[in-house]
């Protein structure tokens, strides 16, 4: 399914302007450079096109252009006064041009998932650890009795020494 006018229509909430406006062609003009951009970054990515989502391809075009109906040029104000009526317009986040936003990117082309961790820690019974010779911990280290009992090498995180490996 590709995205029509119609639908931005209906996503705005209003009738879609007539066939051969020059709204309508602004419209549809919006909607082809929505997915030239898609198609684009998916060159550049090296991902064909076609292997895209298409819903979510459809909910990305569909949304941007909306935004684009929505706030169509980067000016920061507007106003039109004809005879007695005045109305004034305030936008405030456009680009002035059709703009896929990151989040929208993301649905796209989403990352992989990422299986590592920052780092790993192995829960061993610190009853089991090996401690380092030196360790405070280790029964056979010559260390003062109020330090005697607390780890200093790390082994009971790890279940090894992670420090004060010398002499081990």
């Amino acid at each position: 399914m590709t995205v029509t006018v119609e639908d931005v229509a209906t996503a705005l909430g209003r009738d879609e302007p007539a066939a051969g406006s020059t709204e309508y062609k602004q419209w549809e003009m919006w909607i082809s450079d929505a997915n030239m951009l898609i198609v684009a970054e998916a060159s550049r990515r090296g991902v064909d096109p076609v292997d895209l989502d298409q819903s979510v391809l459809d909910y990305v075009v569909r949304e941007a252009v909306v935004a684009q109906v929505r706030r169509p040029d980067d000016a920061t104000s507007v106003e039109i006064a004809v005879d007695d009526g005045r109305e004034a317009r305030r936008y405030s986040t456009s680009r002035g041009r059709v703009t896929i936003l990151d989040a929208w990117w993301e649905l796209l082309f989403p990352a992989p998932m990422k299986t590592g961790k920052a780092y790993a820690v192995d829960t061993v019974a610190p009853s089991y650890a090996i401690h380092a010779d030196v360790c405070s911990a280790n029964q056979y280290a010559n260390v003062p009795y109020w330090y005697a009992g607390f780890c200093t090498c790390g082994a009971d995180i790890a279940g090894f020494p992670l420090y004060e490996t010398e002499g081990s």
